[in-house]
């Protein structure tokens, strides 16, 4: 599946409320970042908190085009944290960070606009 950062692009097919409550989105404090030099696009390795339930997760994130590895520790971010994990070179992301894509196609983050508890799920 190829996902458009068009915003000119129709939305996708519907699905049933079910399909959504499927995908477990929660909100995880970043811990650490680090360059991804291996990565195809730029990109960040991240460490994530997702609270005690869910734990610390790594994630790949393509945002280099847009921040710095100083202004991403302690900021909360959203991510898909039921999908299995994926192999990237030699890093194992175990969750997606989600984002939006701007104007230039840099991907920004999405995040909640007030600190919410680590681990929190989208609904």
């Amino acid at each position: 599946m190829h996902l458009s950062h068009d915003p000119a692009t129709p939305r996708g097919e519907e699905i049933e409320f079910d399909q959504f409550l499927a995908v477990d989105i929660r909100v995880g404090t970043v811990l650490s970042a680090e360059t991804f030099p291996q990565a195809r696009k730029p990109a960040f390795k991240l460490m994530i908190d997702f609270g005690s339930v869910i734990g610390v997760k790594k994630s790949s994130a393509q945002i280099a085009d847009r921040y710095r590895i100083e202004e991403l520790t302690g900021r909360q971010v959203a991510a898909v944290v039921n999908f299995p994990p994926r192999q990237i070179g030699k890093f194992m992301s175990e969750v997606l960070t989600l984002g939006f894509a701007d104007d230039e196609g840099a991907v920004i983050l999405f995040s909640p606009d007030r600190q919410v508890p680590n681990g929190a799920r989208l609904f």
